[in-house]
Parts: C-alpha cells; sequence; structure tokens
C-alpha cells in the first residue's frame, strides 16, 4: 500500500457558518451559530476525503481561530505522507498538537475519507463493518423556559425521537419541573440528564431524586459534575442507581483508565473532537475491554463530523447510546450524501468514505506541495 497513489498532495480548509435553529444552551455556555471548519485532502492518485473542526470553545477550549492557526501548521507537516497511514498521523498529530483535538480531528478524518475512497470502501468498513444497520439516536432539548421546552419536546415526538437528552446543571429545581413537563406530556419516553459538569454532587442526588419521585424515567445521568471529581461520580452512581456516563472526565486514553480506575462511571461517551479519531478508537477498544458501555455524541457538528462517528458505531460495534443528533439542531445542511436521518434514525450509506461532498467557500485556504 506504501505506493506513490496514495500520498497526501493538498490540504484545502475554510470557515463555515451554520446557524442553529434553537440557541444550544448548557449549563457551561450558550451558542447560536456552529463556528466550524471544513477541510478537503487530495491525493495523488486524485482520492478526496472531507473532515470537520467543531470547537466548542466553552467545553473543549477551542475556537475557530486557534483551529485555523492549528491547521496551517499542522497540514504542511502532513502533506507527502502516504493516507494508509492514518493511525500513524492521528497518533503523532495528538504529540504534536495536544490542546488543539478539533482541528487534529478534522484532519485525520479528511484522511481516513481519502483513503477510502481510494481504497473504495465505506469508512465504517475500514473500523470491521460489525454492527451495520439503522441506529437510533436520543434528541438534545437545550436550557430553555418549561413552555420552550415542551414545545421543543413535543416537535420531536411527532417525529419519532423517544430519547431525551435533557441540558441540565444550571438551576436544579427548575431543571426538575422541566423533565416533569414533559415526562406528564409525552408517553413512553426517557430522559438522558446532562449536567455538563454544572450540579454540585448535593444537587446531582436532589435532581435524581427529583425525577423519580413523579415516576421519570433517567437511563443515565451524564457528566453531573466537574470533570477531575471522580468521587462525586463513583457516589452518584452508588447513590441514586442511575448508570452515569463520563464526557468531560474522558479527553485521553488515560483519563477513560483513570475513570475506571476509580469506578466512576458506567459508560464512556466517546467523542473524536475531544480525542481525534485514532484515539477514540483506542479508547473505545478499552471500555469495552473493561466491561464498561459506550456512548458516542458529539460538539456542534454537521453531517460530516457525525458521519465519522457513525462509522464508528457501524464499523466497532458495542454502543448503546447515540447521541448523534446535532445537524438536526442545525438550521441547514451544507454537506450533500452520506448517511441520513429518517426521524429519529440514522441510516447507513455504501458509497466510499464517508460518501459526502461540500462545497469550498471562497475564502478557501490552500495548502500543497
Amino acid at each position: 500500500m506504501h505506493d506513490m497513489s496514495g500520498t497526501i498532495r493538498k490540504l484545502e480548509f475554510w470557515s463555515v457558518d451554520v446557524p442553529i435553529t434553537d440557541p444550544f444552551v448548557v449549563a457551561t455556555g450558550a451558542r447560536t451559530i456552529a463556528e466550524n471548519v471544513f477541510l478537503r485532502v487530495t491525493l495523488a492518485n486524485g482520492a478526496q476525503g472531507y473532515g470537520e473542526a467543531a470547537p466548542f470553545p466553552e467545553v473543549g477550549g477551542e475556537t475557530r481561530e486557534s483551529c485555523l492557526i492549528a491547521l496551517q501548521k499542522l497540514g504542511k507537516a502532513v502533506l507527502g505522507r502516504s493516507a494508509a497511514g492514518y493511525k500513524e498521523i492521528g497518533l503523532w498529530l495528538s504529540e504534536q498538537a495536544l490542546t488543539h483535538p478539533a482541528a487534529r480531528c478534522g484532519l485525520e478524518t479528511a484522511v481516513i475519507d481519502a483513503y477510502c475512497h481510494a481504497s473504495n470502501i465505506p469508512m465504517w468498513e475500514l473500523w470491521g463493518g460489525a454492527d451495520v444497520r439503522a441506529r437510533e439516536t436520543d434528541i438534545t432539548i437545550p436550557i430553555t423556559d418549561l413552555d420552550k421546552t415542551v414545545v421543543l419536546a413535543r416537535g420531536w415526538y411527532a417525529k419519532g425521537f423517544r430519547l431525551f437528552k435533557m441540558k441540565v446543571g444550571k438551576d436544579v429545581e427548575s431543571d426538575i419541573r422541566r423533565l416533569e413537563a414533559v415526562h406528564r406530556a409525552l408517553p413512553g419516553i426517557s430522559f438522558i440528564g446532562d449536567g455538563n459538569q454544572g450540579f454540585s454532587r448535593q444537587d446531582c442526588l436532589t435532581f435524581a431524586q427529583g425525577v423519580k419521585r413523579y415516576g421519570g424515567t433517567m437511563v443515565l445521568l451524564e457528566q453531573p459534575v466537574l470533570r477531575d471529581d471522580l468521587n462525586s461520580m463513583a457516589a452518584i452512581r452508588r447513590e441514586t442507581g442511575i448508570p452515569v456516563a463520563a464526557d468531560e472526565s474522558v479527553r485521553s486514553l488515560a483519563e477513560a483508565q483513570e475513570v475506571v480506575a476509580r469506578g466512576a462511571a458506567d459508560y464512556i461517551n466517546i467523542k473524536i473532537m475531544k480525542t481525534g479519531v485514532a484515539e477514540a478508537v483506542e479508547i473505545a477498544s478499552f471500555t469495552k475491554a473493561s466491561g464498561l458501555k459506550l456512548m458516542i455524541g458529539g460538539m456542534v457538528e454537521t453531517r460530516i463530523a457525525m458521519g465519522c462517528s457513525l462509522s464508528l458505531v457501524l464499523g466497532l460495534g458495542g454502543f448503546d447510546v447515540l447521541d448523534l443528533d446535532t445537524p438536526l439542531l442545525l438550521a441547514s445542511d451544507p454537506v450533500t450524501g452520506g448517511y441520513r436521518y429518517e426521524g429519529s434514525r440514522l441510516q447507513p450509506w455504501s458509497g466510499p468514505g464517508l460518501d459526502m461532498k461540500a462545497a469550498p467557500s471562497p475564502n478557501v485556504t490552500t495548502i500543497e506541495q
């Protein structure tokens, strides 16, 4: 596979602004526009691949500006390398740019996509194709007032969504009331309570008890407390009997190992924007080997980054909870082809790579040999 044909010859990247239909409010901050970066890699054999960097400053500390600067440097460094060495490239990138995971993720995704195009296989086949079928996703309801919460939930319910990921962690009494209102309005639903590190241990226990009191079904408490407060996460698991998912607590394989060692979670939430793609695969394998469960999510991403995550789901298998909904929260879809949504289901695709295209904007930056 090390002929010159699979050599990375050109990288293009450009800024993409996609409005979010309803402000994406979480305990740590709010967004009204996804300020992302699209990338396109071209190999010497003409194969092309796409990637996306979706920095979420309030969570990862990266901004679009920092992504663009990092990509200038990292882009030059990958030119001339073979796309077949995507795994080595991914691990090398994480050494070079530890604090720029979104930028790395976009570059890795584009290289992998180009390699799959050159090999004429769907990206999920690269990871093994262990579980290729339509999959159900949750839908995220941001922190908003009571009436708006119910209106949003009803709208998604009508489209077939039954698992509601409620953003919580700002005001425990109002969190309890919002979930109760949705629970009373819609039969046969269940909740994920996503605190985005906003709760104290006591507030989280109060929240869990409050939801239990009116019979709400809570399948997961996601990152209720500060990322390094693993003691509280372990205590919350024990005291509520509700499974806990580690999200912000796991930004590397080492942190995943720590979470497992401390008994701090039942699930680990894989996000390629937190770790890059190669390390995400390592974390997923480690999680399964440790007997924990897997969920997968994203930042505010289009179908490019989500398509890479869905490739991991269909390829590696073993993912129980899918939180791959953010393209549905965007006001438009800047991407053609690839997987598609039918109500709450993500439908697999059969074309090569991600099987997607996006038109570069006029302000594209090009790096080539």
